[in-house]
């Protein structure tokens, strides 16, 4: 089983602002057979619902009726039941298949139900959520407790972009500020149009790398790029000036360093087989295989 991320091509950067968005090209990756789970949502060839009617803050149920197997992503938020969840690893749900998943709440005010299933949302986790989730459920992992993040510091982190970006919610939804965000965002997504060809993307803030993606496929990489984006264009509208910039040198090191480290199996959810590393300077990074194809790779890198 490969234990590193594929060789990549920096593409050329595409900047506004303070943020820097780089395109990411790979000969290596294979693609996989998969539904994204937002498209099979919409198809309705999934259901995502609470584990029971009591339910259950860090899981959730997927039945797949579908003949296709089907990839949530790490980060993704669905929207609905009896509180918004995000997903606390990436994983593929078999087809005809159910199965726990395992999630973070990211609206503490609300234990009620709005819906009986869930729906997907066109937000993806902010970088300082994401990174919060990665620590927290490496951590976990390696105390052999499964993909469990550490709530309490994620509901901290939803708080925090509620106070900065000034949003009022009466549930502490993370939604809410994507949705107070909604014309600001849509006017930034404009400025950072999917680049052909490419099968994974970085994105830094300033002077700082905060995200890499990397999927098996450029028709995935195409699907998710806005979704994977809204989370680092939220953060932008209250991030500090910077006079430097990531150069794409940087990046190819970067990517280099994370291919280089130690690399470690973990318990995977669902099918596939599921790769953990971290550096000791707060990079945090996790892949998942299939048959030896990489799926989804991503790194996350602490405040």
């Amino acid at each position: 089983m490969p234990t590193a991320f594929p060789q990549v091509r920096v593409g050329e950067p595409i900047c506004h602002d303070r943020i820097v968005v780089f395109p990411l090209f790979s000969d290596e990756t294979k693609p996989v057979d998969y539904v994204l789970a937002a498209d099979a949502i919409e198809a309705k060839q999934i259901v995502v619902e609470e584990i029971s009617e009591a339910g259950s803050v860090p899981n959730l149920s997927v039945t797949n009726d579908s003949d296709h197997r089907v990839l949530f992503l790490e980060g993704e938020q669905l929207v609905g039941a009896k509180q918004n969840r995000i997903l606390n690893t990436s994983l593929l749900v078999a087809a005809k298949s159910k199965t726990t998943i395992p999630v973070s709440c990211v609206e503490q005010g609300r234990w009620g139900f709005k819906s009986k299933h869930f729906g997907s949302s066109d937000s993806y986790s902010p970088s300082k959520i994401r990174s919060a989730l990665k620590a927290s459920v490496s951590g976990s992992l390696s105390r052999g407790a499964g993909h469990t993040s550490d709530q309490g510091r994620i509901w901290q982190e939803v708080a925090t972009r509620h106070r900065e970006h000034d949003v009022t919610s009466g549930t502490a939804a993370m939604e809410d500020i994507f949705e107070a965000r909604k014309g600001k965002l849509a006017e930034l997504q404009k400025r950072f149009a999917y680049v052909p060809g490419a099968t994974g993307v970085a994105i830094a803030l300033g002077n700082k790398l905060v995200a890499v993606d990397m999927f098996d496929k450029p028709t995935t990489c195409h699907k998710v790029w806005e979704r994977l984006l809204s989370g680092v264009l939220l953060d932008s509208l209250v991030a500090e000036q910077s006079t430097e910039q990531v150069e794409p040198k940087q990046v190819e090191e970067f990517v280099s360093r994370i291919r280089n480290a130690p690399w470690l199996p973990s318990p995977s959810v669902g099918e596939g087989e599921e790769v953990r590393a971290e550096t000791d300077d707060g990079v945090y990074a996790s892949a998942l295989y299939l048959a030896d194809d990489l799926v989804h790779g991503s790194v996350a890198v602490a405040d």
